[in-house]
Parts: C-alpha cells; sequence; structure tokens
C-alpha cells in the first residue's frame, strides 16, 4: 500500500527503479524505431541519460534531502543526456526537480505542478515540438495529474495508477498524430521510454521488490586489452602539384597507398593533395608522393609512441593549462569511421568526437571537447539530426568559451561546413556563410532494413537494401546497385556539379571503385569523388552538392 506523500528516501528509491526498469526494455524500445535500420537507438540513449542521473542517485546513499537528490537528478541526466529523446528526458526531469527541490515532501498538489513545469520546460527546449511524441504522452499525463488535483484527489496511489494509465492511452494514440508511425506500425520510442520509466517508478513506490543496485560500467573500459597496432607510423602531408594530375593518376596513387597502409584519406583540391596513412614504411610513400609534385607540412608520427602518451595522461574534465593564448575559432564535429575522421582532421577540425548514428555523443562528451579546444569560439558540428539537441545543451552549460552550433544533419554538411570556414571573417559572419551553404548539400545513404515494414508506401522486407535522402525513403529493393543508382538519381538536378561517395567498413575498396564507375558512366556531366569513410551501419553515404 502506497503513501499519500512521498519523501527524499522514497523519491531516490523509485527513481532508480524506474531508471532500472527504462534500462531493462531498451531493446524493446530500440527495436520501435519507424526506419527498419540497424540504429535504431532511442532505448539505447534514454537508457545512458536516465542511468548518468540514477548513478550520482545512488552515490548519494539513503539519508539525503530533497534538495541534493534533486541536483543529483537533474545535473546527472543533463550532464548524460543523449538523442533527441534522452535531452528531451532530462529536461522533464529538470522541469519536475526544479519545483520540488525546495520542499520535504512530494504531495498530490505539487507533483501536479511538477508535472506542469516538466512538460513546460522540455518544450522550450525543443525548436519546433511535434505532436505525436514524447512530449504529447508527457503533457498528457501532465494534464490528467492536474485535473485529478484540481478535483481534490487525495489518494496517491490511485493518482498516480490514473495518470500512467492516461499516459499509455496517450501512447496509444500516437499513432494517429503521425502518420509516420502508424504507417509503420508502431508507437513512439520515446513516449515508451518514458511510460517504462514510470511504471518502474511507480513498482517502488508501492513497495514491490526491485533490484536498485547500479553498476559502475567504467572499469570495464580498463580491462579492455590493448589493440595491436598493424601499421606504425602515422603520416600526413601535402603535395603542391607540379605536373598534370588526371583521376587515373588519382586512382593509381590511392591504389598504391591502400596496398601499403591503411586509414587512407586522399584529397586533391585541384593545386594540392592532402595525404593521411597509416603505414609502415614511410620512405615509400613519401617517394610515390614525390612524383606528382613538391612535398610541403609533412608529419609523421610514430603510433605506438602516442598511443601510451595518450594512455599516460589522467583523463579530467577540468580544461588543460594550455601554454599559449586561445586561437579566436575552433572545430568541434563528431564522425564515425577512420576515413571521416582523418577528412575532418585533414579539414583543421581540433576534436573529432567519435560517434554518430549507433552511438549519439551526450552533453558532458561536448562539454569535454571543449575543455579541450584552445579557442574563444568553437563552432559544434554534430552531423546527426538526433545530436543537435545535445549539443545546443553543451552549448547553454558552458560558460568559459562561446559555442556556436552549426546544425548539420549528416556528415557531408559538417564537411562542407569545414570548407566553407573563413578564418577572417567573423563569428557571426561565418555561422550565416555555414548556414546557407549546408542548405546546398543533399545527402543520401544506403543501408539494409532490419524488419519487414511500410514507409512512404513501399514496401520494406527484411534484409532489404535501403536508399535514404534527406526527404525520407527513396529507394529499396534486393539489388543494392540499383538502390544506389535509384538513391542518387533522386538528388541529382541540372544544377548539380559534384557526387561524394564515401564507402562504409563493410564495403571493399573494389566493390566501391566499380559503383564510383558505375555512377560516373550514368552521371557523365557531374564530378565523381570516392573516398573511404569507413562508417558502420551504412554501406554508402553520398552527397550531391
Amino acid at each position: 500500500m502506497g503513501v499519500n506523500q512521498i519523501d527524499s528516501k522514497l523519491f531516490a528509491k523509485a527513481f532508480i527503479a524506474g531508471a532500472k526498469n527504462l534500462e531493462a526494455n531498451k531493446e524493446w524500445i530500440n527495436e520501435l524505431n519507424v526506419f527498419p535500420v540497424p540504429d535504431g537507438d532511442t532505448g539505447t540513449n534514454m537508457t545512458m541519460t536516465i542511468m548518468s542521473a540514477a548513478k550520482e542517485v545512488s552515490d548519494l546513499g539513503d539519508n539525503v534531502d530533497m534538495t541534493t537528490l534533486c541536483k543529483a537528478i537533474s545535473s546527472g541526466s543533463l550532464r548524460g543526456a543523449r538523442g533527441n529523446s534522452g535531452v528531451i528526458l532530462s529536461q522533464l526531469l529538470r522541469g519536475f526537480s526544479k519545483l520540488v527541490k525546495t520542499e520535504e515532501y512530494i504531495t498530490i498538489p505539487l507533483m501536479a505542478s511538477a508535472f506542469s513545469k516538466a512538460v513546460e520546460t522540455a518544450y522550450k527546449a525543443v525548436m519546433k515540438p511535434k505532436e505525436g511524441t514524447i512530449l504529447t504522452v508527457a503533457r498528457g499525463m501532465s494534464d490528467k495529474a492536474n485535473d485529478l488535483a484540481a478535483d481534490g484527489c487525495e489518494d496517491m496511489e490511485k493518482f498516480c495508477a490514473e495518470v500512467i494509465a492516461h499516459g499509455e492511452e496517450v501512447l496509444k494514440q500516437t499513432p494517429e498524430m503521425l502518420p509516420v508511425l502508424k504507417e509503420a506500425g508502431v508507437v513512439d520510442s520515446g513516449g515508451q521510454g518514458l511510460m517504462e520509466f514510470l511504471k518502474g517508478a511507480y513498482d517502488a513506490y508501492l513497495g514491490k521488490e526491485v533490484d536498485l543496485s547500479i553498476k559502475d560500467d567504467s572499469a570495464k573500459e580498463e580491462e579492455k586489452e590493448e589493440e595491436e597496432i598493424k601499421y606504425l607510423y602515422s603520416i600526413e602531408a601535402k603535395v603542391v602539384l607540379t605536373r598534370n594530375f588526371i583521376s587515373k593518376n588519382e586512382a593509381d596513387l590511392n591504389s598504391f597507398l591502400e596496398s601499403v597502409g591503411e586509414s587512407v584519406v586522399l584529397i586533391n583540391d585541384g593545386s594540392e593533395l592532402h595525404i593521411h596513412i597509416h603505414t609502415n614504411d614511410p620512405g615509400l610513400v613519401l617517394q610515390k608522393a614525390l612524383k606528382y609534385g613538391n612535398l610541403k607540412g609533412v608529419k609523421i608520427l610514430n603510433r605506438k609512441i602516442e598511443e601510451d602518451k595518450e594512455s599516460s595522461k589522467e583523463e579530467t574534465t577540468v580544461a588543460p593549462a594550455f601554454n599559449e593564448p586561445p586561437k579566436p575559432f575552433g572545430f568541434i564535429t563528431v564522425a564515425a569511421g577512420d576515413g571521416l575522421v582523418e577528412i575532418f582532421k585533414s579539414l583543421g577540425v581540433d576534436y573529432v568526437i567519435e560517434g554518430g548514428q549507433t552511438m549519439n555523443p551526450s552533453t558532458a562528451d561536448f562539454i569535454d571537447a571543449a575543455a579541450k579546444v584552445n579557442a574563444e569560439t568553437i563552432f559544434i558540428l554534430p552531423n546527426n539530426k538526433n545530436i543537435i539537441l545535445a549539443a545546443n545543451q553543451a552549448a547553454e552549460l558552458v560558460t568559459d568559451k562561446t559555442l556556436l552550433v552549426i546544425p548539420t544533419k549528416t556528415v557531408p554538411q559538417g564537411i562542407t561546413a569545414v570548407v566553407n570556414f573563413i578564418p577572417d571573417m567573423s563569428a557571426d559572419e561565418n555561422e550565416q556563410t555555414m548556414m546557407s551553404e549546408i542548405g546546398n548539400v543533399k545527402t543520401g545513404q544506403v543501408t539494409y532494413a532490419v524488419r519487414d515494414t511500410s514507409i512512404d508506401g513501399k514496401e520494406i522486407h527484411k534484409d532489404d537494401f535501403m536508399g535514404l535522402a534527406d526527404s525520407g525513403l527513396a529507394s529499396v529493393g534486393t539489388d543494392k546497385n540499383k538502390v544506389i543508382e535509384e538513391l542518387i538519381d533522386s538528388m541529382v538536378d541540372e544544377s548539380s556539379e559534384l557526387i561524394s561517395i564515401y564507402y562504409g567498413q563493410d564495403v571493399s575498396e573494389e566493390e566501391a571503385t566499380k559503383v564510383s564507375e558505375m555512377i560516373s558512366d550514368k552521371f557523365s556531366k557531374v564530378d565523381v569523388e570516392l573516398q573511404s569513410g569507413g562508417q558502420p551501419v551504412y554501406y554508402y553515404m553520398i552527397s550531391v552538392e
């Protein structure tokens, strides 16, 4: 039998229980992803967000006051927030905590008011709130809570049961509010995650036996065996071209580099070649490069020595003591895949957070990265629509530097933003230029379906190849090359000048080269560039400009 007011001890117990129930159901929530791609991560994002706060709450022990508890819930979830659903969940918790932190007990009227504050805070965090999402479910429960409080409900157990039951009803209606949910035959995954959290918390309130232990996974990272370095040297070099460098030369050079190393990046900007490679024979690489022009800015690092240096550094979220005054501008971006990481680094990005589709960085990841970049103004390129809110949240929390988030939704948009940065321009001018230029980039991605479904009127079967464009599903079928061709055909128009193809970790160079040649033949009036991206999940990432 529940009690009619909740003290800090019971609140802490219910919070941890709710977090654990969400964690137990995360894989099921992941599978509610509208698009049947192998990167459904709503459950994972919400779990990592809530467990960040649950760890802080668990560390407080049993005798904790409401103010300290609410601070742990709010700060833990804000810093740990990942993905749009995780950020919205953290804002709901922030708003709720703000109203109850000064009280000794949570009563029905206070809980109803706290629900209202939670919803208000979460809606403000989203620039364009959509109905049929976690926000709608949260607002529905808030309305029910306030109706019950206004009617004089004095039974906390009944109050919580009716609010949760109403939330379940609102969740069932989400497919009627968002056509994509109805067509895919699923409810909103974020709303489902919120319900699992609240149902777990309610079980603890009722006195049911629940496991409140919080595992610390940080030790797992330390136990990982050191990965063997296959290629010892990392080379970065620029070659000032002194001869005509045609596409055959580029193909030959790229083929040679692939034969003597890995993580190859070869960029030709017309007057210079930018080369990056991991190899055991730096001399051979430089000798080959000299055939095409004069070397400049050669940098050779022993990867083993650099790795040892990194492993000996003490991890800290405090800004390092920089020996030089801060530069005016810096860049932080997000990418998954050795090739994409190296492309960003070669373009001058200061810090690449390795993540993206399968692992959305947290707000804390952006805060920590900003501490390591010695710049007054730092541009953040999230490169994924599901990471933008976490980046924005970090920008609000960092006070010693200016963080400007350029809302890049794809890696090609991020590359375009960096390329169009002009050091002599002001931060505002660069922000406007980058915002304008990323709008000219079309992005397509090729992956496979993990279940049968229907999207945009197209039937999808498990293991089909899918071509996803900015506007949604562009092509689907069992022939990967046909899917790629149809995807690019939907992106190219009369103004298109360049098609860039980044092939993923599950694609061989030989296959990628054949695809590039096929696209060059099909779209003969458009330049085609091929790069090794090394990204997971997506066989190809394609941009058209």
